[in-house]
């Protein structure tokens, strides 16, 4: 049995209630599908209800607030979207089966509709609502033809198994959507969580280098460094009570000690701050190795010019 035509209500465009409208409108605005590209699943589902219907055109429809969309359309020469106000659609959605005009020429809600009265000239016109799982019309799976007809009860029953493959699709669609940006926020996290290993990595391990010394690795504390010395291609590291000449540049040397607590003082020195006893015209004194009997010496190390504002400027002065 053909459902019986709707009445159109004032309410709103759909002639559902407002509150179904806006509802229905946010389901639609979920699924992420409007004006998005052909997709084959689509496609072939109203491919196969235009064979199963035959009728010549067979869309799957999309209403939002002002158009009917058209995701999938079995005649491209039909235009991808029209105004809602002449979509038969907007009457389908109000019920949950069929909705079926055998010829709108003569129907009092589609007689004067500008798609019945010109271009591309409807006449019959079945629909069934993509009703998602929770109960919202998003639109229809829809035949069309430019003459009167009806469908058989088989048509009626197949149209209606395939508006629900739609749903199933646009479902799972909107799944892999929800899953790629679950995966991108999981991506951002791990990435930010790797970021955050390695600066503490990072800082972790500049507290202490190894350098090589007579064919062997030595580690060496950061914390123990007075001040490096630049000697050509070598480099002397000045720890504790000893000194340690290796093969290194100062930029790489600076790479690798911790930022916080050293300072390139000269083209040929770096220093460890807490280490600078007094600063004296162009010269700063050191502290050599604490724990010395007799106290600790006093090294003194040339600041050249175009350290010396940087390095005032990590001091803490008053």
């Amino acid at each position: 049995m053909l459902l019986q035509d709707s009445v159109f209500t004032p309410q709103t465009k759909s002639g559902l209630s407002r509150a179904q409208e806006v509802r229905r409108l946010a389901a639609l605005q979920s699924y992420e599908i409007m004006d998005t590209p052909p997709e084959v699943a689509f496609d072939d589902l109203a491919r196969l209800a235009s064979v199963i219907c035959d009728t010549p055109i067979s869309l799957v429809s999309l209403l939002d607030g002002e158009r009917q969309w058209f995701k999938a359309r079995t005649d491209q020469s039909w235009p991808t979207s029209t105004p809602r106000e002449l979509a038969f659609c907007q009457q389908a959605i109000q019920g949950f089966t069929l909705y079926e005009v055998e010829d709108a020429s003569c129907h009092p809600l589609f007689e004067n509709n500008d798609l019945v009265t010109g271009d591309p000239n409807i006449r019959f016109y079945a629909g069934c609502p993509l009703i998602t799982p929770e109960g919202d019309a998003l639109g229809t799976l829809c035949a069309i033809d430019t003459v009167p007809r009806r469908l058989t009860d088989g048509q009626r029953d197949a149209l209606g198994i395939l508006a629900r493959e739609v749903v199933a699709h646009l479902e799972l669609r909107r799944a892999r959507l929800e899953l790629d940006q679950e995966r991108l926020k999981l991506d951002g996290l791990l990435r930010l969580a790797n970021n955050t290993a390695e600066n503490l990595y990072a800082s972790k391990s500049q507290n202490e280098i190894f350098i090589k010394q007579e064919h062997k690795l030595l580690r060496l504390r950061t914390e123990s460094i007075r001040y490096i010395e630049a000697l050509g291609d070598y480099v002397n590291i000045y720890a504790g009570s000893e000194r340690f000449t290796i093969y290194s540049t100062m930029k790489d040397l600076e790479s690798r000690l911790p930022a916080r607590d050293f300072a390139r003082v000269h083209r040929k020195y770096i220093v460890r701050l807490d280490r600078i006893i007094s600063i004296e015209s162009d010269a700063l004194l050191v502290e050599a190795d604490r724990g010395t009997e007799g106290g600790a010496s006093l090294l003194p190390v040339p600041i050249g010019n175009s350290f010396k504002a940087g390095l005032l400027s990590r001091l803490n002065l008053v």
